[in-house]
């Protein structure tokens, strides 16, 4: 039998089994009079809804993380991390609390990644180091995410998947297409998730540049293309949302970093940035050049993000333009930029290290022409003034006013976040990444448009929203929070650890040491009393000494009354010694007992 011959026999056998088993169902006409049922009665096929759970990103600046659920399967969008407030005494990292995702990682189908900034990848090392499931994202976000798996030992266990920009993917019940997008690191892109209850829309961050320094304009097209076939839900980032008009196109700092190199030809110019920012670094080397100029780079992280951004080129380096910071000496100050990380004014940054004399390779004074081309992010307002201040006291000419247009935002402000409504057109709308007056802003901006508010959800960390073609409702919460990075410790300090720290920091601590007979428990020597933080000893003897007599008073007299409970002891000295300091100097020091039985 020939192949035509073969295809046309199993096409009719295929009609026949399709026919014979309607035929048992009772769905079509046949020999025993039975008759197919009308259309109209058929029932159609109910979508299963889609569950949305935030670990991260709502309400605040960074940290974000979201999953999208259907059918059994979960995808996981961007996994970052946060910098400590002024609140968090020691705290290196904030990463997301993973427990949700430990508990449902038999459902885990991959993380996909937006891009490759620090708040969209920073959380990846500590949660893959508890699962291990695929990796998705462009090149050079893959490319920084490797560097860091590299650093906590998880290369070899992870696999990597790179995906280009206009791609689709395939994971578990979800189809995902990766849509170009402008931000301020190249290869960024937003999400279109198809599952089998609708279509959700994840943006990522971005903005619209139409005259972007690398790469193409935003994928507006893509964006129309998913709006037209029907969106279930879109989530958009809401950073920028309580700005009027559009985001500056990167181009205008070009123009403003030439202007300053004019100004300072007599200068050393050293150029704070994010390190993550490869098109503002590409737009100084290219000043720089320009300007006959050297440059260098200070800072680890600077130097790890040029190097992979240079090795996968999207950096471009003229020939003998990069030189090692070790050789800065051997060139006079005017053939000199320095690119340096610091710009939030973080303390161990290298412009902090420069600004209060502590970097070993550069000092800095009245010989320097400093710019800082970033925006402080919320809450780092003081520490960027404070190291402002000090780079001013040094002599340096700092410039890190708004007026020099050093800086452009990379996210949207209102009219590009109307026009991504307009073509996404979704059923309903969740605003994400920001703090509660961006989301706030962002549902304003989406019922300006015609959104009905009871299709707008504004969510918080843990909260949970299952969406389906006929409704949208809050769900029980997964559990979610911060979990604290300091040193090597993940997780290890907590609210409690840190109201010590704080308790310790605003009061000091005093110590007191005493050992008690271990058969009448009367003191035997002691108690000694140890300050720290609290007052200068040598000037405050007559305090300390009217402490040990109150301590030694008390210990003697739970002796007499044969109290031998530890906590009940500690409790007491803990209680009447607070009262006696806070009546001789309105403060609460810690009170710190340790007693021990002889």
């Amino acid at each position: 039998m020939s192949s035509k011959n073969q295809r046309n026999y199993k096409l009719k056998q295929s009609w026949y089994s399709k026919n014979n088993r309607n035929h048992k169902n009772g769905g079509s006409r046949s020999g025993s009079g039975k008759m197919s049922k009308k259309s109209s009665d058929i029932k159609p096929v109910k979508k299963p809804p889609v569950k949305i759970s935030f670990l991260g990103g709502l309400n605040e600046i960074g940290k974000n993380i979201t999953l999208i659920e259907c059918d059994g399967d979960i995808v996981i969008v961007d996994c970052g991390m946060a910098f400590p407030d002024g609140d968090m005494l020691g705290v290196d990292l904030v990463i997301p609390d993973f427990t949700y995702i430990e508990q449902n990682v038999d459902k885990v189908r991959g993380i996909v990644l937006t891009h490759g900034h620090e708040d969209h990848i920073g959380g990846l090392p500590f949660l893959l180091s508890k699962i291990n499931v695929p990796l998705y994202g462009t090149p050079l976000t893959l490319g920084l995410v490797e560097n860091k798996l590299r650093e906590h030992s998880l290369i070899n266990k992870v696999k990597l998947n790179t995906v280009n920009a206009g791609s689709t993917i395939s994971l578990g019940c979800m189809d995902i297409k990766f849509i170009h997008v402008n931000h301020s690191i190249p290869d960024s892109v937003a999400f279109a998730i198809k599952t089998p209850g609708g279509t959700v829309v994840h943006t990522g961050d971005f903005k619209i540049d139409c005259t972007p320094i690398s790469g193409d304009t935003i994928d507006l097209s893509s964006f129309a293309q998913v709006g037209d076939e029907g969106v279930l839900a879109l989530l958009a980032e809401s950073t920028n949302a309580n700005r009027p008009g559009y985001t500056r196109t990167e181009r205008m700092v070009s123009e403003s970093l030439d202007n300053l190199f004019k100004k300072a030809e007599q200068y050393r110019i050293i150029i704070a940035t994010f390190a993550s920012n490869v098109n503002r670094v590409q737009q100084i080397i290219d000043c720089a050049e320009k300007h006959g100029r050297k440059v260098a780079f200070s800072g680890r992280s600077m130097v790890n993000y040029m190097d992979v951004a240079s090795k996968l080129g999207y950096l471009h380096v003229p020939d003998n333009i990069l030189i090692d910071i070790d050789m800065l000496k051997k060139y006079p100050p005017e053939q000199i930029v320095l690119v340096t990380t610091g710009s939030q004014g973080e303390p161990m940054s290298a412009l902090s290290r420069m600004a209060y004399s502590d970097h070993r390779k550069v000092m800095v004074g009245e010989g320097d022409f400093i710019i800082i081309s970033a925006n402080p992010i919320p809450g780092n307002e003081k520490t960027v003034g404070n190291v402002v201040d000090e780079l001013l006291k040094r002599g340096c000419k700092v410039i890190y006013e708004s007026m020099y247009d050093v800086h452009v935002s990379g996210h949207a402000c209102q009219e590009e976040l109307k026009l991504m409504h307009r073509l996404v057109r979704p059923k309903y709308f969740i605003p994400v990444h920001g703090e509660h007056k961006h989301l706030r802003k962002h549902a304003e901006l989406a019922e300006f448009l015609g959104m009905e508010r009871k299709n707008i959800f504004i969510g918080d960390i843990g909260k949970t929203v299952e969406l389906c073609g006929d409704y949208m409702k809050e769900v029980a919460p997964v559990p979610a929070g911060k979990v604290f990075v300091d040193g090597l410790g993940v997780g290890d300090v907590g609210s409690i650890v840190l109201r010590d720290r704080k308790h310790l920091g605003q009061d000091g601590l005093i110590i007191i040491v005493a050992s008690l007979d271990v058969y009448d428990g009367h003191v035997i020597s002691g108690p000694d009393i140890v300050s720290r933080g609290f007052v200068y000893v040598r000037e405050s003897e007559g305090l300390l000494d009217e402490v040990r007599r109150l301590a030694l008073g008390i210990l003697e007299d739970c002796a007499e009354k044969n109290i031998h409970e530890w906590g009940v002891i500690k409790n007491r000295l803990r209680e009447e010694i607070s009262k006696l300091i806070s009546q001789r100097t309105r403060r609460s020091p810690m009170i710190l007992p340790i007693l021990q039985e002889v």
